[in-house]
């Protein structure tokens, strides 16, 4: 079985820390989700953070 990492993503709108989830370790690219922001009050890009 794949090892798991930890990530947290980052809005792109207002740079709020707003979920962690895990990814593959083995996985090189950055994750990208679309999900709700609290601070911006709707939806928005959020990225892997480094």
């Amino acid at each position: 079985m794949a090892e798991r990492k930890r990530v947290v993503l980052v809005c792109d709108e207002c740079g709020a820390r707003n979920y962690e989830t895990t990814r593959k370790a083995t996985e090189t690219t950055r994750l990208t989700i679309k999900k709700f922001c609290p601070a911006c009050s709707r939806h928005t890009v959020h990225r892997e953070s480094k």
